[in-house]
């Protein structure tokens, strides 16, 4: 590889191109362009992804509820409520009290006799480690 297709490179990565469209541009190997890429620290400006073929945006924008950022709503799809997967997270995490959680159950632990609630299991029998230790074993294991 020359300094020309080393600045074509950047250049190009710049504008947003992929990898595949600079390596078919300059007659290079895919994987040559990602490793000068991934040595040079050259990366890509993000683009706004593209939408499938026959996808039509419905031009109804909303707001991700954790971050602000704007949401094009795509027609024939679910609407998205949040911009990223990191959002969605951490929105998730900061509002639990808010999340309707439909698979809360509610048992009586076998070894103490406490009332516990579980979140997505409905099989429990024991309302801490402890507890399924001492009724299987006899006695009280340490916490891992």
């Amino acid at each position: 590889m020359n300094q020309e297709q080393k600045e074509q490179i950047i250049t190009l990565r710049e504008q947003g191109e992929s990898c595949a469209k600079i390596a078919d541009r300059l007659g290079l190997s895919v994987n040559t362009v990602k490793s000068f890429c991934r040595r040079n620290n050259v990366s890509s400006v993000t683009k706004i992804p593209k939408t499938k073929t026959g996808a039509k945006e419905t031009g109804e924008i909303t707001d991700c509820p954790q971050c602000g950022n704007k949401i094009t709503q795509i027609a024939g799809r679910k609407p998205k409520k949040f911009c990223s997967d990191d959002c969605r997270v951490a929105w998730w995490n900061s509002h639990s009290d808010n999340v309707r959680k439909k698979a809360v159950y509610s048992f009586k632990c076998a070894c103490c006799g406490n009332d516990f609630t579980a979140y997505g299991n409905a099989n429990r029998r024991y309302c801490s480690h402890s507890c399924y230790c001492k009724e299987r074993f006899g006695k009280v294991v340490a916490a891992i």
